[in-house]
C-alpha cells in the first residue's frame, strides 16, 4: 500500500507512535509517506520506503494568521496525485483528520481512503474546547475508519461526541528488541555516584502531568533511602517544578534533562518511573518503561489501567495520593528479590500484549477492510 501518514512532530505520544508505525510499515514493504510541519524527530535517520514531506505554509498581507489546515490539505491533495495513495492515516482529530477529510473532497476520488487515530488530548483537551467540538466530532464522523490507543478512549469519545459510528481499538506498541541496543549507553554513576535508587519521570511539563507531585513523592523516598531523581522533558511547567525543586532544597538530588530524542538509554539506569498525571489516555511512556524492565507507579485513570498491572508491574493510586506512591516506591526499592520480579513482569508485559510485530498487523488489516469497505 502507499500510505500518508499526518502527525505532529514532537515528542509527544501520537507523533513518536506514528514515526514508530511507518518504520514498522516500511519494513513490511508499504511506502510511507510522513507529512508534518518538520521533520518528526524518531525519523530523522534514513529509513528505505519512508518519504518525509513538510507543509508549507503561505503568508499573505490579507490573513491574519496563515492557515496550517489549507496548506496540508494542499499537500495531501498533491501526495495522493503524484504517490497514488491509498490511505491518508491522520493520527489526531484536528486539524490532520479535519484536512484529511478536505483533501479527500478536493482529490475526488473513491478509491482515497481516510483513517484517523484518536490518542487522547485531541478528545480530553481540544475536543473539550466548545470552539473544536463540533470540528472533531464531524472529522471522527467523515472518516473512513477511526481507532483509539484505548478503551477509555474509544469509550470517552463515544460518550461525549455521541458517536455512533465504529471506533477500532488499537493499542500503542513498542518493539522489544529495541532496548538491546540502547542497554550500555548511559552511565549509571553519573546520576547516583554512591549507588543511590534513581527515580524517573518523562513528559511534555504541563499541569496534567503533576510533576509537582513527582517531586513530592520523591521527597518522601529520598527522607527513608538514598534516591535520586530524573525529570526529563520541558514545557511550560518547568520553571515551577525548578522553583519547588530548589525551595524542598533538592536542588543537588534533581537532575533535569531537558527532552530526549531516545529514552532507552535513561530507562536502564532508573530503578523506577514515576507517572501520577491527571489524565493519561493510554500512557507510553509507561509502557517504553515497562520495556526496559522498569516497573512504574503512576495513577489508575484513563487507560493507565490497560497498560500496568497493579501489584504486578507497577502500582496505580488515585490521583494525588502522594503518600501512597511514596511509601510503595519506598518498599519496593527497599526489597531487591521482590523489585526483580516487577522488573521481570513488566518486561514480560511489554513483550506479550504491546509488541510491535502484533500491533502493526492490526493497522495493515484494518487500512484493508476500510479500503474493501
Amino acid at each position: 500500500m502507499n500510505i500518508g501518514i499526518i502527525c505532529y512532530p514532537t515528542h509527544g505520544g501520537s507523533g513518536v507512535v506514528a514515526s514508530e508505525l511507518a518504520i514498522g510499515l516500511a519494513q513490511k514493504g508499504h511506502e510511507i509517506h510522513i507529512v508534518s510541519y518538520a521533520p518528526p524527530f524518531r525519523l530523522r535517520a534514513f529509513h528505505q520506503r519512508i518519504f518525509i514531506h513538510e507543509v508549507d505554509v503561505a503568508s499573505y498581507p490579507l490573513f491574519k494568521y496563515p492557515s496550517y489546515e489549507l496548506g496540508l490539505a494542499a499537500t495531501l491533495v498533491e501526495l495522493a496525485e503524484v504517490h497514488q495513495l491509498d490511505i491518508l492515516h491522520a493520527h489526531y482529530a484536528v486539524p490532520h483528520a479535519a484536512s484529511a477529510y478536505l483533501a479527500k473532497q478536493i482529490f475526488n476520488s473513491r478509491r482515497l481512503k481516510t483513517v484517523t487515530t484518536l490518542h487522547g488530548t485531541d478528545i480530553t483537551l481540544v475536543g473539550a474546547d466548545p470552539s473544536f467540538r463540533r470540528v472533531v466530532k464531524f472529522a471522527i464522523e467523515k472518516s473512513d475508519g477511526v481507532t483509539a490507543v484505548s478503551r477509555y478512549l474509544k469509550n470517552r469519545t463515544i460518550e461525549e461526541f455521541d458517536i455512533r459510528r465504529e471506533i477500532r481499538v488499537i493499542y500503542n506498541f513498542v518493539d522489544p528488541a529495541r532496548p538491546a541496543r540502547n542497554r550500555d549507553l548511559c552511565s549509571r554513576e553519573a546520576f547516583s555516584p554512591k549507588g543511590e535508587k534513581i527515580l524517573m519521570h518523562a513528559s511534555n511539563f504541563r499541569p496534567v502531568k503533576r510533576i509537582g507531585d513527582v517531586v513530592r513523592i520523591f521527597a518522601r523516598v529520598r527522607d527513608q533511602i538514598p534516591a535520586k531523581l530524573m525529570l526529563v522533558g520541558d514545557g511550560p511547567e518547568r520553571p515551577l517544578i525548578q522553583k519547588l525543586v530548589n525551595e524542598m532544597h533538592l536542588g543537588s538530588e534533581v537532575h533535569f534533562l531537558g527532552e530526549q530524542d531516545q529514552l532507552e538509554p535513561l530507562f536502564f539506569c532508573t530503578d523506577l518511573f514515576l507517572l501520577p498525571s491527571e489524565q493519561e489516555s493510554f500512557g507510553l511512556t509507561a509502557l517504553e518503561a515497562m520495556n526496559c524492565g522498569v516497573p512504574v507507579i503512576c495513577t489508575n485513570i484513563g487507560g493507565l489501567p490497560e497498560v500496568i498491572v497493579h501489584g504486578e508491574t507497577g502500582y496505580l493510586f488515585p490521583v494525588g495520593d502522594v503518600a501512597s506512591m511514596a511509601a510503595k516506591a519506598v518498599e519496593l526499592l527497599s526489597h531487591p528479590a521482590e523489585h526483580e520480579l516487577f522488573k521481570t513482569r513488566a518486561r514480560r508485559r511489554a513483550e506479550q500484549f504491546f509488541d510491535a510485530a502484533q500491533i502493526i498487523p492490526q493497522y495493515e488489516a484494518f487500512y484493508k477492510e476500510v479500503l474493501n469497505s
